[in-house]
């Protein structure tokens, strides 16, 4: 079949994910997370918060609402629980500060007295890492907001930590440059939240990861101590590149207040298209001939199955698919470049070749930015998608590209043989729906299941079954979301005892009382 021009797509626009207020998720009462997991038990060397600390904070913070309390449940209840309603903590304090001192006044008090702190960026984290557990206070980065310098020179970007991705980008567009990572998130995520976490996202097999592209931090230790952890330098081969200890840290070492980063240049041409292919095999060997054909210009490889297209489908208005093929497997290619003329001829050379060759069954190749931003609407949207089917179990794994899916087919599998999947498509089970999707040029598998509510043997058939599967191919439990509440029990099935000792040895130089974000990242 010939490859035909994308249909009309209504303008949705390309849209980042906005928790807590784009989604409809379920109005019932949040279980606290030490109700949801009793065996996590409040520290008793912390200090409960008294009214005496409070008017510290008050007097550290000098913004108008720089910290909110008790006094005030409502304004208190987003910084207390995840968006995906998972995890909810009971801290009764957040602050705001707006400056480095400011945030270097509080950790300082804080350590002195033994009070624990929840780092926290745009709350869009996935593994409970941004919300108590306890009554932990939360230190918020979102007055934190200022881009302080930009060099489009060198292309170095210096801002805030509290600054929104999506602000950056624009910043950027507007002199000719892009931000290196794209998330679906981007709408409200924060950049310092992105780096204590290693996000990952759309961009990564073009630009890279964040600890390439981070060529500089600044941090404020537990103790109160203001760091420069490196210049906003492409060489800098002076002492331990101790910026790599706080990129996926998670808030556990310190709290990151500004960040430099390389932007690279916009691209000048852009092309998308969606193809159709009729197994996980066929995905791989299109990927190992885009990888070859299109090399340079290769900007995002993504995938997702048949079921996230019929859930996007249902759950977002206006999506129409660009072709009526009717296949398992669906591909988006992005390329991007400087040279449309050379870039539209490599990218039709290609898309011949895999039609002719039967790579793939059918496809799409977006005409107008209409047309991309309906395409990449479809892949984005996927998330939000399985978020209105109900309680949503989602995991974010790196495993050898060939045993991507088989992750998936696996857990179907597991979830059949004891009840709780009808493997015939019917959604008539308790999980209704297992699907993949995600970043096939990097080796980021997104399994996702979605559920009639949040059940615990439905936890337990899942983990640490899927880890151990996980293990089996070789693989990481966590590609890009990072380890939070969720996956800190389960961090052996991925790093060794003796890596965990080190890990462990890190925090003590760093936080030696253990105020940081307790409870998380490190096995119990």
């Amino acid at each position: 079949m010939l490859l035909r021009s994308a249909c009309r797509i209504p303008k949705l626009g390309r849209f980042g994910l906005t928790p807590n207020r784009s989604i409809s998720l379920s109005t019932q009462a949040v279980i606290p997370t030490a109700t949801r997991y009793p065996h996590i038990i409040r520290d008793a060397s912390f200090k409960e918060i008294e009214e005496k600390d409070i008017a510290f904070f008050r007097n550290a913070i000098k913004s108008p609402a720089g910290v909110i309390t008790s006094e005030a449940p409502d304004e208190l209840e987003p910084f207390n629980q995840d968006w995906m309603r998972r995890f909810k903590g009971r801290c009764s304090a957040v602050l705001r500060p707006t400056n480095s001192a400011e945030v270097s006044a509080v950790l300082k008090y804080c350590n002195e007295n033994r009070i624990a702190v929840v780092p926290q960026g745009g709350n869009t984290g996935l593994v409970g890492g941004s919300v108590p557990v306890h009554d932990e206070i939360v230190l918020s980065l979102q007055n934190m907001n200022k881009i302080r310098e930009f060099d489009p020179i060198s292309g170095v970007l210096t801002c805030d930590a509290g600054c929104v991705l999506e602000v950056l980008d624009n910043h950027l567009e507007k002199q000719g440059f892009i931000m290196p990572l794209d998330l679906g998130a981007k709408g409200s995520c924060q950049i310092g939240g992105n780096v204590a976490t290693n996000a990952g996202g759309l961009r990564l097999l073009r630009y890279g990861s964040l600890h390439g592209t981070v060529l500089s931090m600044e941090v404020v230790l537990a103790d109160g101590r203001i760091v420069e952890l490196g210049k906003p330098l492409r060489k800098d081969n002076t002492g331990f590149d101790l910026k790599q200890l706080f990129i996926g840290s998670e808030g556990t070492l310190g709290i990151i207040t500004s960040v430099s980063i390389l932007a690279p240049r916009r691209p000048k041409a852009v092309n998308v298209a969606m193809l159709g292919v009729s197994s996980f095999e066929g995905v791989q060997e299109l990927f190992k001939y885009a990888k070859s054909e299109l090399n340079e210009i290769l900007s995002a490889y993504e995938f997702f199955d048949r079921t996230c297209l019929k859930l996007v489908k249902h759950h977002i208005p206006g999506i129409r698919e660009p072709f009526e093929t009717d296949v398992p497997f669906y591909v988006l290619i992005e390329t991007s470049g400087s040279n449309k003329d050379h870039d539209d001829e490599k990218l039709s050379a290609f898309l011949d070749h895999v039609m002719t060759e039967g790579l793939v069954e059918d496809g799409a190749l977006a005409q107008d930015t209409t047309q991309v931003a309906g395409m990449w609407n479809i892949r984005e949207t996927i998330t939000e998608s399985l978020a209105k089917e109900g309680g949503n179990y989602k995991y974010d794994l790196s495993v050898p590209v060939p045993k991507l899916y088989s992750v998936v087919e696996e857990m179907q599998e597991r979830l059949a043989s004891v009840g709780l999947f009808a493997k015939d498509g019917s959604a008539s089970g308790r999980v209704k729906h297992v699907v993949g999707f995600g970043h096939m040029g990097d080796g980021n598998l997104h399994l996702n299941l979605t559920s009639t509510g949040w059940s615990k043997d439905i936890e337990k058939a899942i983990e640490p079954f899927l880890y151990e599967v996980v293990q089996r191919h070789g693989g990481s439990i966590s590609a890009e979301h990072g380890l939070g509440l969720m996956k800190a029990p389960y961090l052996r099935y991925s790093k060794s005892d003796d890596f965990i000792d080190l890990m462990k040895s890190m925090k003590m130089v760093f936080d030696p009382k253990g105020i940081m974000n307790p409870y998380k990242y490190f096995p119990s």
